[in-house]
């Protein structure tokens, strides 16, 4: 393509809405314009970016056994009744009604569509395993979007769901596309790591999360550099903290005036955070009080909690429920409560020994607490509910976890038949016998990737893409398109690239040299060709390397082996 035909508006100035550098540089690159709060259109540079990805992406489902539909983006909400994820969804599903007053939804995920097309459709064990998958939009109503395509509510998405006719089956869909998965992000040329995660709204069994390693990333990961574990914040696997046994002191409560955050009840009794038990309430969406407790030094994990406590939101408690249990917000612990509060006290506080704990009363603490003396094991859960800190042990072999950041790039689920039983979707076994379809299901955000893959790559001048999803491989640069000489020197050069099959741009603009050159950096092209009269003299062609910012002066004769050379190291 020549330059003179591309739609391709590129910005000097960050525009003031852009927050990551993503988001920033597909602004100025000219890859996308804002059309209203978390939505985008996609121009020609970031479109092509886009149908790369997603080649890529349609390759490697297709070597898996993939096959690929497109289902409607509008969803009855019949579907989604049946399922019961119609009343529990919440706000982020974009629902609508038709002129009839028929309640529909526009799709964030196809798990009740899928599973519905396949009703009556498959109903052999001789028709599976079956995989479809389709690259989409998908809407969800973000309360706050932004980072642009990082989190927008109307993005590009693949969805692949497995149907198999036994668990065993199920595990080997998923382990295709835990591979399918790391050879995509893999040729996108992305530094990535595929880390355990919470299945969250979905449901389901275990899942891994891919993510992107880059320091502006949402996503925080646990990761060991002894062994292979990573897993998100969220689902990280803690072990038991013991601390040193003590000789077991008698319980007493003592007064801490105005002391309702551990900090000024540390300071006040001049004891270690790591001695004190810090208290957090919640209520769910039934009004239900939640009580939870971990070490002083210690965060309460949100989504491990929703997961031992079965419930499906929570929300900071009112004071009067705390109250109507006997406890007091500030000063709380499980000794002495009344009945009616879901207690969940963290593992590692149990290995406490003569802790700091609320006395259940204003202004008072109980000092020489110890929960396994002190704490009716009868009205207790115990379980893993903090959150992952650097230093914790690895849960695989003991060394010391790290963090970082990442962005999510790709999810796989197991889902069991959590869809298929709800939607009574079953199948003939080989002996006969009715059963419901074990199913996975495996996303990728498309948008997502190519932000992320710029958060990766990218420079003051601009961003720096792999060969395999740059919106073209090369670019070549005319000093001064109206010299005649200059323009049918390149002209020729594009053509020999052309076809040899390279994706390549002829930049045929009536701009200076130097506004050809940012923009080629802004963009990120992976090799520039120079065509300039020094070179038309020389016969011969300059080269600059994006990445490295090696320049070369290649015999013109020579040009085009070393120019295909430099791509396939790229």
């Amino acid at each position: 393509m020549k330059a003179t035909e591309l739609y391709a508006p590129t910005l000097r100035e960050v525009p003031a809405e852009a927050e990551l550098t993503s988001h920033k540089l597909m602004l100025r690159a000219g890859l996308i314009r804002k059309s209203a709060g978390g939505m985008y259109s996609y121009l020609p540079l970031g479109w092509r970016v886009m149908k790369k990805i997603s080649q890529i992406i349609r390759e490697e489902m297709d070597a898996k056994g993939g096959q690929e539909v497109m289902m409607p983006i509008t969803q009855p909400a019949e579907i989604w009744k049946e399922s019961g994820r119609w009343a529990v969804y919440g706000d982020e599903m974009m629902r609508l009604k038709d002129r009839h007053g028929r309640e529909f939804c526009l799709g964030p995920t196809h798990e009740e569509m899928v599973t519905s097309l396949i009703r009556g459709e498959v109903n052999s064990y001789k028709q599976l395993p079956l995989m479809l998958y389709q690259i989409q939009n998908k809407y969800r109503d973000e309360i706050r979007p932004r980072f642009g395509l990082m989190r927008s509510r109307e993005f590009v998405m693949k969805d692949l769901y497995s149907f198999d006719k036994d668990v065993d089956g199920m595990n080997i869909s998923y382990d295709k596309m835990y591979d399918a998965y790391s050879r995509i992000f893999t040729r996108c040329g992305l530094k990535f790591r595929a880390v355990e995660a919470d299945n969250g709204a979905i449901g389901g069994g275990h899942s891994h999360e891919f993510t992107v390693l880059a320091p502006s990333g949402e996503s925080s990961i646990a990761y060991c550099e002894n062994c292979d574990y990573a897993a998100s914040d969220e689902k990280a696997e803690l072990k038991v903290i013991c601390a040193a046994v003590e000789e077991l002191k008698p319980l007493e409560k003592v007064s801490t005036p105005n002391c309702h955050t551990i900090e000024l009840v540390k300071n006040f009794l001049n004891v270690p955070i790591e001695k004190t038990i810090k208290a957090v309430a919640f209520q769910d969406d039934d009004g239900r009080l939640i009580l939870v407790f971990v070490r002083g030094d210690h965060e309460v994990n949100e989504i491990k909690v929703l997961n031992v406590s079965n419930a499906l939101h929570l929300h900071m408690a009112e004071e009067s429920a705390i109250n109507a249990v006997g406890g007091s917000a500030g000063f709380m612990s499980p000794i002495g409560l009344k009945d009616g509060a879901t207690i969940i006290v963290d593992a590692t506080v149990m290995e406490m020994y003569n802790a700091v704990a609320g006395a259940n009363e204003v202004d008072a603490h109980f000092i020489n607490v110890n929960p396994k003396r002190d704490f009716d094991a009868e009205k207790i859960i115990v379980a893993d509910i903090r959150m992952v800190k650097a230093g914790d042990p690895c849960p695989h072999c003991g060394k010391s976890l790290k963090m970082t950041r990442g962005i999510e790039v790709g999810q796989v689920f197991t889902l069991g038949n959590k869809y298929s039983k709800a939607l009574n979707v079953t199948f003939l076994d080989e002996n006969g016998k009715e059963k419901f379809f074990e199913m996975g299901c495996y996303g990728i955000g498309v948008g997502r990737t190519m932000a992320a893959a710029i958060e990766q790559n990218n420079d003051k001048d601009g961003i720096i893409w792999t060969r395999a999803i740059a919106p073209f491989e090369v670019v070549i640069a005319v000093v001064n398109v109206k010299d005649s000489a200059q323009l049918e020197y390149a002209e020729k050069l594009y053509s020999e690239l052309k076809n040899l099959g390279v994706d390549v741009l002829l930049d045929d603009r009536k701009e200076r040299a130097g506004v050809k050159f940012k923009d080629c950096d802004l963009i990120g092209y992976p090799i520039r060709v120079t065509v300039s009269p020094k070179t038309v003299e020389n016969n011969s062609v300059e080269v600059k390397v994006r990445k490295s910012g090696e320049i070369f002066n290649f015999p013109r004769a020579d040009c085009v082996d070393e120019i295909s050379k430099l791509l396939e190291k790229l």
